[in-house]
């Protein structure tokens, strides 16, 4: 077979007991002009498949990770369009379809990729979340763009891109052990433009398996690696970058990662430019709290805790997530508090005004040692 249309790209690792299920749903699709490419990323057991003709499987030498997997299908695709599907999810019959047929009647600037729909299934086979993604035009900066009620971004796995425009921005950055579709996003977005689908094509199911999303210390250094390698992009967006960093702060809390959400929370609110603590983009709440708690009206300008209640902390940060809009009058009465009680120029006004009280105040008068009757000195600080 040579020359298909499409190329449908399964990176797989350990998962034998899951690929078969991508891969029948990669074979399955109603466009006859395809071919499948699994990458096995070095498993200690080498894939096995029944043999099928639009089937190939490219076996790496050594265990490189999912973008490295994901570039290695790239570069070995004979489609003009390729897209990619994880090995615990599978695609619906049409997916292939539809996208192309969108891609074919689309009028925005060329190049074009299409994103489509996307169904979470938890481990009962229950769907629980329906996903639909955001139009934007070439130019635009994915994730951070405003967008309408019922889209999300987070449909990044249901892409379909020409393989020339992927390879020509240099496909996925092999560094990311994570976050590795949101860095891509980031590039590719300014140079193509992105047709969103409001149909379900693609079955994400979520288990109880090793997952890279759900590795905490992955998540936060990639995170961390994001922004900095985004830096410019994210100053740009300063209102879609608070959202995206509240984003992450809420995915981490439901990881179970308390500690990182309190920070990247902190973050999000600074970024807003509605603190409720200054400058405390390193520093967490409940230390602020033990030190002067006196700063603090519980309920209004921030709340109180109980000292090391790790429950009470986790309440109070998903709270906050879930409720950015009391962020800014929470962070006014904060700052008005401070202003009124603890604001430096004022109290070194009050010291002078006092000072200048005691020397205008009708003292007794103190002589000096050896200073002559009769002469005295103002009482000196």
């Amino acid at each position: 077979m040579t020359n298909p249309i499409l190329s449908i790209i399964i990176p797989t690792y350990n998962r034998p007991h899951l690929l078969p299920r991508a891969v029948n749903s990669a074979l399955a699709q109603t466009v006859e002009d395809i071919e499948v490419i699994v990458v096995d990323d070095a498993s200690p057991q080498p894939v096995q498949l029944p043999e099928h003709p639009k089937l190939r499987i490219i076996r790496l030498p050594e265990n490189s990770g999912g973008a490295a997997a994901r570039n290695a299908g790239a570069k070995a695709a004979r489609g003009r369009w390729i897209t990619y599907l994880d090995d615990d999810d599978e695609l619906l019959p049409h997916m292939v379809e539809l996208s192309l047929e969108a891609l074919a009647k689309t009028n925005l600037p060329k190049p074009v990729a299409a994103l489509s729909g996307i169904e979470v299934v938890n481990g009962d086979g229950e769907v629980i979340k329906k996903k639909f993604p955001p139009t934007l035009a070439l130019g635009s900066h994915f994730c951070l763009e405003d967008i309408e009620p019922g889209q999300c971004f987070n449909c990044k796995q249901t892409m379909v891109v020409e393989r020339d425009v992927l390879l020509g921005i240099g496909g996925f950055d092999e560094s990311f052990r994570s976050r590795v579709h949101t860095e891509l996003f980031l590039r590719l977005n300014p140079v193509c433009s992105i047709v969103g689908l409001r149909v379900i094509t693609y079955r994400l199911f979520k288990h109880k398996g090793s997952q890279v999303s759900k590795n905490s210390s992955l998540r936060q250094v990639s995170f961390s690696r994001l922004i900095h390698k985004h830096k410019s992009i994210f100053q740009a967006h300063p209102k879609g970058f608070a959202k995206f960093v509240l984003n992450h702060a809420r995915r981490s809390y439901e990881l179970g990662q308390i500690g990182a959400a309190l920070f990247w929370l902190l973050w999000a609110m600074r970024l807003s430019d509605t603190k409720l603590v200054a400058d405390t983009s390193t520093s967490y709440p409940w230390s602020f709290v033990e030190t002067i708690p006196e700063l603090v009206k519980d309920g209004v300008s921030a709340f109180l805790l109980p000292e090391r209640d790790a429950e009470a902390i986790a309440e109070k940060v998903h709270y906050l997530i879930e409720h950015p809009e009391i962020w800014s009058d929470m962070g006014k009465a904060g700052r008005k508090r401070v202003e009124q009680k603890y604001d430096i120029q004022k109290l070194k006004e009050q010291l002078v005004e006092i000072y200048q009280q005691m020397l205008d105040s009708e003292l007794p008068q103190q002589r000096l040692p050896n200073e002559p009757a009769g002469v005295g000195s103002p009482v000196s600080s």
